[in-house]
């Protein structure tokens, strides 16, 4: 689950770098020529909308992954409460079987 947050993490300081370079173009284009100024103005805006549907696809995966996250942990719930009961009766058994053995003298 380690690998999972640090992935959504690094997508996340990808998604924030990528505001920060749009703003820095927003400054160098107000300096900007009147034909460069329109140029770079055009390419902030589609660069703005497909920022935003990188945060839309980012957010709609994460959600995907920890619903799926919760459905997995809940199937394996049943079993992991099997197991530890196995797991506490076998180790009854082998202290039984060690009294057992060590009681007969």
């Amino acid at each position: 689950m380690e690998e999972k947050k640090s992935t959504t993490q690094d997508i996340e300081k990808v998604l924030k770098e990528i505001g920060e370079k749009i703003e820095e173009l927003v400054k160098k284009g107000a300096d900007a020529g009147l034909d460069a100024k329109d140029e770079i103005e055009k390419k902030i805006k589609d660069l703005k909308e497909n920022k935003t549907t990188l945060e839309a696809e980012f957010k709609k995966g994460k959600e995907i992954l920890e619903r799926e996250f919760k459905e997995r942990s809940e199937e394996i719930k049943p079993n992991l409460q099997e197991s530890k009961g196995l797991f506490k009766e076998g180790f009854k058994q082998i202290g039984l079987a060690i009294k057992a053995l060590f009681g007969k003298k």
